[in-house]
């Protein structure tokens, strides 16, 4: 059955392609041109209900064309983690463009043993589906460098979800940003979504907790050669208070308190999120 399903995904997504405008390389490009194609990728049989339920939370249609995806751009996401965006990505862009995944290793000499099993299971899954998943190219990102594929101005795009304060603790963000920097051809977009702090947030309530301050996250992106090009409020949750016993992770999908106050977080919903997009000037 899951077979079948993919072919037709397959299918859905080569018409949809076909009935858009002709492909482009321009990262300029908007994701409005090819809007067919998004959803046929985001309503694809490869997505789990439980990715599916995230979705009223995460918005991937909205940010992704907030971010000015385009089916014939290379793509650089950062850190996939279960491959949630992967998930959405690698379909849509598996015709025309192009999709790298680079796995963030922190400072530590090896990852733990809980994120070797992780990475396993994200293997396991590319391999398992190639019909969607065949086309995908997967690197690391390790003390502000990459490995496992090029990274020297050649993509459209980076994208990072929920990810910026790890690096912050380990003190990798102005590194990682630098790297960014170097992937994207000029003109290329920085995507970023990151649960959003207060403003006024100390550098170690961020580390606590998990919220980043958009001061902080536009202050690193520009003095890494960024320009801010926008920012949009698809990911706001104004439910989402801030100030829980474990921080972010207290929200779904984590709900690190277990039962406890388990309905209240489970009415908030997932955290209340910044989406900036960030360009590398052309000239």
């Amino acid at each position: 059955m899951l077979r079948a399903t993919l072919a037709t995904l397959t299918a859905t997504l080569l018409l949809a392609a076909c009935a858009g405008p002709s492909a482009s390389n321009s990262a300029s490009t908007s994701a409005s041109s090819s809007p067919a194609l998004l959803d046929a990728a985001i309503s694809g049989p490869q997505r789990g209900d439980k990715a599916r339920a995230r979705d009223v939370y995460r918005h991937p249609k909205e940010t992704l064309q907030f971010f000015e995806l385009a089916p014939s751009q290379s793509v650089l996401e950062i850190e996939p983690g279960g491959g949630w965006y992967t998930d959405i990505l690698a379909p849509y862009l598996r015709e025309h463009g192009k999709l790298y995944e680079a796995q963030y290793d922190g400072p530590q000499s090896a990852p733990s043993a809980e994120t070797q099993a992780n990475r396993a299971a994200f293997a396991r899954k590319l391999a398992a589906t190639p019909a969607v998943y065949g086309h995908v190219v997967v690197g690391t990102l390790h003390a502000g460098q990459f490995s496992g594929f090029p990274a020297d101005a050649s993509v459209d795009e980076v994208l990072t979800f929920r990810n910026i304060h790890n690096w912050i603790k380990d003190g990798q963000i102005d590194a990682n940003l630098r790297a960014f920097y170097a992937a994207l051809k000029p003109g290329g977009v920085l995507g970023v979504e990151e649960h959003r702090a207060a403003p006024g947030t100390s550098l170690q309530q961020t580390i606590d907790t998990g919220y980043v301050t958009e001061d902080y996250v536009i202050e690193h992106a520009r003095a890494a050669g960024f320009e801010l090009a926008g920012k949009s409020e698809v990911n706001a949750n104004p439910r989402d208070t801030k100030n829980y016993p474990n921080g972010v992770w207290s929200l779904p999908p984590t709900f690190e308190g277990g039962d406890v106050d388990r309905a209240k977080y489970a009415a908030i919903g997932e955290s209340d999120r910044m989406t900036l997009r960030f360009v590398k000037p052309a000239h």
